[in-house]
């Protein structure tokens, strides 16, 4: 059988970090090849939950590979058919809102349009504040675009943050394997 690659992509959802880098190796450990990419932000920015350059060292660990950090860099996913499936995990709602828009000024995003141009799946994994109020929109409109994939999410502290969505990071090899067959995990709402 052949060895799935996976365009791994991480945008500045910082809290969800860990729990991103915990699915990597879990991914990396069950067969599958990871090509790393980070958004600008997530690429650079120190934060309270790391540094940046200790998220890129333990993403070099844990794929082996060189972390895609730049447009120029994105652009041959798509024309070289690097990956079979491309994962944005954590999504947040800034990079949500781009894709539903069409807007590619990210390594992310464009990583996302070049991948696309083969008809191969994108699987989303929400993590942002606002998913249940600014952002709802656009998880709708890429639910209804071809090859858009969601691991199911659920609302990670409805008291204190109400609109608060996160995927579920234990469901995203699942939701990989399901996208690979062109079908949507269900059930999308937890």
């Amino acid at each position: 059988m052949k060895k799935i690659n996976v365009g791994y992509a991480l945008t500045g959802s910082f809290c969800t970090f860990d729990k991103s880098l915990l699915q990597m190796e879990k991914l990396v450990n069950g067969g599958k090849n990871l090509l790393p990419i980070m958004s600008f932000n997530a690429y650079s920015l120190d934060t309270r939950f790391g540094t940046a350059e200790s998220f890129r060292e333990k993403i070099r660990l844990i794929t082996g590979n060189d972390i895609i950090s730049t447009i120029a860099d994105a652009e041959p996913l798509g024309p070289k058919k690097l990956t079979d499936v491309l994962v944005v995990l954590p999504c947040t709602g800034n990079t949500l809102a781009k894709l539903a828009a069409g807007i590619y000024d990210t390594p992310v995003t464009l990583a996302v349009k070049s991948h696309l141009r083969n008809q191969r799946p994108v699987v989303i994994g929400v993590s942002s504040n606002d998913s249940l109020s600014a952002t709802a929109k656009n998880i709708g409109l890429l639910l209804n675009n071809k090859h858009y994939y969601f691991i199911p999410m659920s609302q990670d502290d409805p008291q204190k943050k109400p609109f608060s969505v996160v995927c579920d990071f234990g469901k995203v090899d699942e939701t990989i394997e399901a996208a690979l067959y062109g079908k949507q995990l269900q059930p999308i709402l937890i």
